[in-house]
């Protein structure tokens, strides 16, 4: 967009009754549309414009980059949305230099999926570029989907029987994405079980029940191996798995673990926070005397959560009660 356009939209009047609806939303979207390239653009070449001041800055400033940051504040311009503008500008930039994308095919994207697609792979960049470039209007849905088609079919996770039944268009790519995603945080022996079932079974209510089962059985391992609890025990953490499966309780089994894991970490940061707390109460009984009664009336109040037996109330009548007795 050159230099000097105005943006200048003939908007449909709401209360004109001719206009029917469909008319209505074709002439507000379109609208919308030219809206969302008009700030991409706009957006693009801020970035552009905040590098070459940046640069300049490093050039010839003191090298700490205090008038670039000056030069923001004058404009009310936050770092991180300064920062945000520039990675927008070399995302484009380096688009436009790789040839994947040329400035016209930019206008048939909207922000968000230009954003999205220049954090893409590259494999994702070229499918979606290629679609712009043939005229197709480029949203955060169309990122998606082509992201999922690729992820799919590039996957060496998933069986060739399912990779035809989505190149066919018997199967969307949509719900494989994230099956491939869940089986690569897992071992091979459990990508290898779950490759054996979508063979045997490669239809969509199989791959959804995979799916969250590759998702539980990923959280009952990564928090299985953080509770030391079962480290420290002669468990059999796999055995329990089989069981967990064998009986259709490893969503209940996966959520047990991980609160387990959740609340040993909770314990550890507790302590740690109380020892802080006696610490610092301990240097304030020393530095404070008779002349300062609130301070000392401060840390008497204070002892019920320093001291060696802690009490919290979980309700503000304080009936119901909670005591911690620390043990040395």
């Amino acid at each position: 967009m050159s230099i000097g356009t105005e943006l200048n939209l003939d908007l449909p009047d709401p209360e004109d009754e001719e206009i029917g609806e469909f008319e209505f939303s074709h002439q507000v979207d379109t609208a919308w549309v030219v809206c969302d390239r008009f700030d991409l653009q706009t957006e693009i070449w801020r970035g552009r414009i905040l590098k070459v001041v940046r640069d300049r800055e490093k050039k010839g400033g003191n090298g700490r980059g205090a008038g670039f940051l000056n030069w923001l504040k004058d404009r009310e311009i936050s770092k991180s949305q300064a920062y945000a503008w520039i990675e927008l500008a070399n995302s484009a930039d380096t688009l436009l230099e790789a040839g994947n994308l040329d400035a016209k095919a930019i206008n048939n994207f909207s922000k968000r999926a230009f954003v999205e697609t220049a954090k893409s792979d590259p494999e994702v960049q070229e499918l979606v570029t290629k679609a712009a470039k043939d005229g197709d209007r480029i949203t955060r849905r169309e990122v998606r989907e082509l992201t999922d088609q690729w992820t799919a079919m590039s996957s060496d996770l998933l069986p060739d029987e399912v990779k035809e039944k989505a190149a066919s268009g018997a199967m969307s790519p949509r719900y494989l994405a994230p099956l491939v995603k869940e089986m690569e945080k897992l071992p091979e022996s459990h990508q290898q079980s779950i490759q054996h079932e979508i063979t045997s079974n490669p239809d969509l209510d199989t791959v959804k029940q995979l799916t969250t089962d590759a998702r539980n059985l990923s959280r009952y391992l990564d928090a299985g191996a953080q509770v030391q609890a079962l480290n420290q025990s002669s468990l059999d953490l796999e055995r329990a798995l089989e069981e967990a499966l064998r009986v259709g309780c490893l969503n209940t089994v996966a959520d047990l673990v991980k609160q387990a894991a959740t609340l040993e970490q909770t314990i550890a940061k507790f302590y740690t926070v109380w020892k802080r707390l006696g610490s610092l109460a301990d240097r304030l009984y020393v530095d404070t005397g008779a002349s300062t009664p609130s301070l000392r009336s401060l840390l008497t109040c204070l002892e019920r959560l320093s001291g060696d037996t802690l009490e919290v109330a979980l309700d503000d009548s304080g009936e119901n009660l909670v005591r911690l007795k620390i043990l040395s």
